[in-house]
C-alpha cells in the first residue's frame, strides 16, 4: 500500500481499495491520539489510523498532537518539558467527554504492542524537540524492534525528520506532508531534487484532483490525504483512487467508500 516498504493489505480488501485510516483514532468521537479512540476506529471499520509523536523529557516517544499539554488534558506545560511519568498522570480524556475519563497519554510503544498486528499505522513525527534529535531514531528503533516495517508508515511536516528516518532505515515508506502554504516549496523541491526520499504524498485532500493525482502517479507516489470529513468529499477522492482517507469519523468514510463504488 505505501510503497517500497510493502504494507500488507487488512484481510478482505483489495490492492486497489482507498484505506481508511481514523485521524487520530475516531478523534471527532472519542479524545485524540488516545487508546480509547485507536479502538474506537477499527469498531468503526478503518484499516487503521494516524497519530502524532513527540519526545517527553527523558525520551520516550509519546502520542500526542500538541507542543503543550493544556488543550488535550487536564495539566499544562510543554511536552519537552514533562517527563513519562508526569505524563502519564494527566487526564487525556475528559475534555472530550466525561465517558473517557481517566484516558491517559499513550507511548507509542503501548499503541505498537495493542494495534500493532492488526492495523495500518500512520506515525506523524511533530517538530523534534531534543538537542540531539532523537525523535526519528527512536521511532525507527521501535517500529524494528516491533517487526512492524510492513504495518507503519513515518509522515512529517518537517522533511529533516523524514531524511533522518530513511537515514536510520532505508527500507521504511515515508509520506511528505504538505498544505495550501507549503506545496509550492515541496513542488520546488520535488522538480529540482532537493526532497529527501520518499514514497508518498500527504497533501491536504483539498490539492488532490484528476490533475494533480495523475501528476502523482506518474511519479509513482502513494497518495494518503487528509483530513476529510465530508462525505460527499470522500466519495470524490475514493473515485478518483487515494491509497487512504484519514478522517476524524471513519464510520462515515467507511459508508463513503462502499457508496462510491
Amino acid at each position: 500500500m505505501f510503497g517500497a516498504a510493502r504494507i500488507r493489505m487488512p484481510p478482505n480488501r483489495s490492492a486497489n481499495s482507498t484505506l481508511i485510516l481514523g485521524h487520530r483514532g475516531a478523534s471527532g468521537e472519542a479524545p485524540e491520539n488516545t487508546l480509547a479512540a485507536f479502538r474506537l476506529a477499527l469498531e468503526q471499520g478503518a484499516e487503521g489510523f494516524e497519530l502524532d509523536v513527540t519526545l517527553s523529557a527523558d525520551g520516550v516517544p509519546v502520542v500526542i498532537h500538541d507542543d503543550t499539554i493544556d488543550r488535550t488534558t487536564n495539566g499544562t506545560g510543554e511536552v519537552a518539558r514533562l517527563t513519562l511519568s508526569e505524563l502519564k498522570k494527566l487526564d487525556a480524556g475528559s475534555w472530550k467527554s466525561e465517558r473517557y475519563a481517566g484516558e491517559r497519554i499513550p507511548t507509542l510503544e503501548e499503541v505498537f504492542l495493542e494495534f500493532g498486528g492488526r492495523a495500518v499505522i500512520n506515525v506523524e513525527l511533530k517538530d523534534d524537540p531534543s538537542p540531539d534529535k532523537r525523535l526519528a531514531p527512536h521511532v525507527v528503533q521501535l517500529i524494528q524492534a516491533h517487526r512492524l516495517q510492513t504495518r507503519v508508515m513515518v509522515s512529517s511536516f518537517y522533511y529533516d525528520n523524514v531524511r533522518r528516518v530513511k537515514a536510520n532505515d532505508v527500507t521504511l515508506a515515508v509520506g511528505l506532508l504538505y498544505d495550501f502554504f507549503s506545496a509550492g516549496p515541496l513542488l520546488t523541491g520535488w522538480l529540482n531534487g532537493t526532497l529527501p526520499p520518499h514514497e508518498a504524498h500527504h497533501p491536504d485532500y483539498h490539492l488532490v484532483n484528476p490533475l494533480t493525482m495523475a501528476f502523482y502517479r506518474r511519479a509513482r507516489q502513494r497518495v494518503n490525504v487528509w483530513t476529510v470529513n465530508d462525505e460527499a468529499e470522500m466519495r470524490r477522492l475514493a473515485r478518483l483512487g487515494v491509497d487512504s482517507l484519514m478522517t476524524d469519523f471513519p464510520a462515515v468514510g467507511v459508508r463513503a467508500r462502499q457508496t462510491s463504488l
